[in-house]
């Protein structure tokens, strides 16, 4: 995959209505609860995440993170606590956010005309539909229907569609879930060129190599709570929570 063009992935100043704030960050959590079929699935979630980088979801199966990054997204309310994106609610900031999910969601067209429907739907510029493909590998894709693409190609163009909208937060949900070790690598140097181009990221995974390579700082759960969060090297060398610790160690959590 070809470099990236810098000035496709450097965040673009957008206008805002007055009483909003001019960054989503700080986020905050607190007392957050959601109970779903009669279980509490999040139980009393308190999270700060400070402006900047990349921040890593981990945890066994169950623990909460994808709903907790649902929340974040607005795309459900928790029963109890709140959630605020430096003064927002989740919904009111999610239009400054991009969800990527473990499957990819395309729409039934050629890989460039996904792009630019997205483009064309949030007021974008559309000349960048060019450069946006370049920078994730697509380019000699364009007139593709995007569901004939590979799996890592498809996670690719969700990817480029979620940048295309220049968002403040990329939240991602196990993105590389399903696919081979090069797709991964892919996803990961787009991920990581992102937060280093401004866009705070916020990462579910389950692979302990894929959180040592992009995370900042990560947050664990375990029985929908946190129950660490720290940066990444103080993390990975000295978990401050027994769970973490057997989680690290291939040991099974429950």
């Amino acid at each position: 995959m070809s470099d990236v063009a810098t000035s496709a992935f450097t965040r673009r100043p957008r206008a805002e209505a007055q009483e909003a704030p001019a960054s989503l960050l700080p986020f905050r959590a607190e007392g957050v609860a959601l109970t779903l079929g009669g279980s509490r699935v999040l139980d009393g979630v308190d999270l700060t995440l400070a402006p900047g980088g990349c921040t890593v979801l981990m945890g066994p199966n169950g623990a909460g993170k994808s709903l907790l990054l649902k929340l974040m997204h607005g795309l459900t309310a928790p029963d109890a606590g709140t959630l605020s994106w430096n003064g927002l609610g989740a919904q009111a900031a999610t239009a400054r956010q991009a969800l990527v999910f473990q499957r990819p969601v395309l729409l039934r067209r050629s890989v460039k005309a996904n792009l630019d429907f997205v483009l064309k739907a949030r007021g974008g510029d559309r000349g960048r539909v060019a450069e946006l493909l370049e920078h994730v590998g697509l380019a000699d894709r364009a007139r593709t229907p995007a569901r004939r693409l590979s799996g890592g190609e498809q996670q690719r163009l969700a990817l480029a569609r979620a940048l295309a909208t220049d968002p403040e937060v990329l939240l991602l949900d196990e993105p590389t879930a399903s696919l081979d070790p090069g797709a991964t690598q892919a996803i990961e140097r787009i991920v990581a060129r992102a937060a280093a181009a401004g866009t705070r990221v916020i990462f579910v995974t389950h692979d302990v190599g894929q959180a040592r390579r992009l995370a900042d700082d990560v947050v664990f759960l375990h029985r929908g709570r946190v129950v660490d969060h720290a940066p990444a090297a103080r993390f990975f060398d000295a978990p401050g929570d027994p769970a973490a610790r057997a989680y690290l160690d291939g040991r099974l959590v429950v």
